[in-house]
């Protein structure tokens, strides 16, 4: 059980990465259908047959490749589950205090998210399908986190009273940084990750043009693939995002601070190590991807870190509420 889960999470880690690949790839479409591509089970070899079925999406076959090495992953991730689920039934019946609920409710999420994923297709990536889809991948992975952390029991010494202190604002920390992924999620979503290049906030009179109603609305299009909203309201979403960032670099910052200062625990103090390294290399790479211009290999690495943030803010405030 505990080996599955383990796996779980590290193949959960992988589809979000290839998730964001495709994503800045432009492949979320490399496949017209669902599941399979150009009605076949792989990247069909004859272009021709293909545009035959499909002559309004010709076939590119790296796109499509993209697109189909990340359903893979992620049905076999859907796999992985059903088998902690299943195991996590069997288990039960030796020792009542096996989790059950969570393996059920993470089984109905990884199907929900199979859902997503053909509407992505389908509804040719509207937006609320695609940041929902990428938050849905997000609290797939946060909860086989969780699951993992309460498999292993982990040990904690107790009597830290002033970190127990911090069990709310700690909670409060993880909650901003999901709220930062879905607005970089929105922004990824509606193809504005570059409707801003110069730092701290926006060029120009940037702070005229702001349209937060357009921004966080869906106008109607055939298809938003490379985005349907005029340059104001990606530029909204860009300030709205970057802005978040430096908030939630405030708040974790603070909880760091805090934390440091109050605990000399050396699980909760590795947590919080954890945590300041995410954090850094996520600014890093946030500024990164500004100044030279959303380099690929560090727009992926921005979703990874992402989710290694949050993961190392859930093994935090575990430890925390364990402590209390």
């Amino acid at each position: 059980m505990r080996t599955f889960v383990k796996i779980s999470v590290l193949l959960a880690f992988v589809v979000i990465v290839l998730g964001a690949y495709t994503r800045l790839t432009d492949a979320g479409l490399g496949c017209p259908d669902w599941p399979g591509c150009y009605g076949e089970l792989t990247v069909p070899k004859d272009a021709e047959k293909a545009v035959e079925l499909f002559p309004h999406a010709p076939l590119e076959s790296q796109k499509a490749w993209n697109e189909m090495i990340h359903r893979y992953a992620a049905g076999t991730l859907g796999l992985v589950i059903l088998a902690i689920t299943i195991a996590a039934f069997v288990r039960r019946r030796h020792d009542p205090s096996q989790p059950v609920g969570l393996p059920v409710f993470l089984l109905a999420l990884v199907t929900f998210q199979a859902a997503l994923g053909m509407w992505t297709v389908t509804m040719n990536l509207q937006p609320l399908i695609v940041m929902g889809h990428l938050l849905g991948g997000f609290t797939t992975i946060s909860l086989l986190y969780l699951l993992q952390l309460r498999l292993e029991r982990v040990h904690m010494p107790l009597g830290d009273s002033k970190m127990r202190s911090l069990r709310g604002f700690a909670l409060f920390a993880l909650i901003v940084v999901f709220g930062q992924i879905a607005l970089g999620g929105w922004v990824a979503a509606n193809y504005a990750a570059m409707a801003c290049t110069e730092l701290p906030f926006c060029e120009g009179n940037w702070g005229e043009r702001l349209d937060f109603a357009g921004a966080f609305s869906v106008p109607a299009a055939d298809t938003y693939q490379y985005g349907a909203h005029d340059y104001a309201e990606r530029m909204t979403m860009h300030v709205a995002h970057r802005f978040g960032a430096y908030f939630t670099t405030v708040v974790v910052g603070l909880l760091l601070w805090l934390g440091y200062r109050r605990t000399q625990t050396q699980v909760i103090r590795s947590s919080l190590n954890w945590v300041a390294v995410a954090l850094v290399v996520q600014l890093a790479l946030g500024f990164s991807n500004v100044i030279f211009m959303l380099p690929l290999k560090v727009a992926v690495a921005h979703n990874a870190v992402g989710a290694l943030l949050l993961l190392s803010l859930i093994g935090l405030n575990y430890k925390i509420a364990r402590n209390a």
